[in-house]
């Protein structure tokens, strides 16, 4: 955390994600000025409240899938999110969010709502990258601002804790993988929900910083699988860029708890800015 922050300065996550019901279908919210990246509000913390969204209205309370497209970012401020549920079924719920600022749509997202029962374990997942991970107290603590110096306030909020060998950005050092890994935790160690794994996917710098570094790089689309309820304590991540092409960037970025068990996976397409 860094030392212009002060603790009491610090919102939970579930404080700055909360959400006032107006209806069944309509909630007010709050996008937090220090959840953001230049001023811009980071694009897994607003599908989360999405997500927060869809749990309240439909007939489950766990986020299995979500999808969302970002048309233009919202500022710090209120925001109206409406919610309408596609099919309400015995297993699954298909719901439809749309998040709102000054009468403009910003965000659309389709969500699928389940349960995950407590203690299932994979019955297969070899598939998975195998990374050696590690320990948290060996990792570097990512400052709160680009090496260009624009702010990153969340990161006075969040803690993300890098490998060593995934940091040479941080020094112009990039080592050329693309490929960050290290481990998140939230506001006062607070727990991971289902809809807290919705900001997770997104919650690290983009991994085409570990290639070359770039100014901002925004999300147009983020699509977030959740696995499993995760266990107390920060999660691992490991988050890898798979193409630059065209002005735009896609990645994959994988998060276990601290169990070690899968508990989220997501893809995304963003827009890049080469120097």
């Amino acid at each position: 955390m860094s030392a212009a922050v002060a603790e009491e300065e610090r919102r939970s996550f579930s404080q700055v994600s909360a959400l006032i019901p107006v209806d069944t279908d309509r909630f007010e919210g709050e996008i937090d000025a220090e959840w953001t990246i230049g001023g811009k509000p980071n694009g897994g913390y607003l599908l989360s409240m999405l997500g927060g969204a869809a749990t309240w209205a439909g007939d489950h309370r766990h986020v299995l899938a979500a999808s969302a497209h970002y048309l233009r970012s919202p500022d710090p401020g209120p925001v109206t999110i409406e919610v309408e549920t596609l099919r309400s079924g015995r297993t699954a719920s298909q719901v439809r969010g749309r998040m709102d600022q000054g009468g403009r749509t910003c965000v659309e997202a389709l969500i699928t709502t389940s349960r995950h029962e407590p203690g299932t374990k994979p019955y297969w997942q070899d598939g998975l990258p195998h990374t050696e991970p590690v320990p948290l107290e060996q990792c570097l603590p990512l400052k709160p601002a680009l090496p260009d110096d624009v702010r990153v306030a969340i990161m006075d909020q969040v803690e993300v804790r890098l490998e060593p060998e995934s940091a040479g950005f941080t020094t112009g050092r990039p080592s050329g993988r693309g490929e960050l890994r290290g481990w998140l935790t939230l506001p006062f160690g607070e727990a991971f929900d289902t809809t807290a794994l919705l900001f997770a996917v997104d919650a690290f710098p983009p991994a085409s910083f570990d290639i070359e570094y770039s100014g901002w790089v925004p999300t147009l689309e983020l699509t977030v699988y959740v696995r499993a309820i995760p266990a107390s304590g920060p999660v691992r991540v490991v988050q890898r860029a798979q193409m630059i092409a065209g002005g735009r960037l896609d990645e994959i970025c994988y998060v276990w708890d601290s169990a070690g068990q899968l508990v989220a996976h997501g893809t995304q397409l963003a827009g890049i800015r080469l120097f």
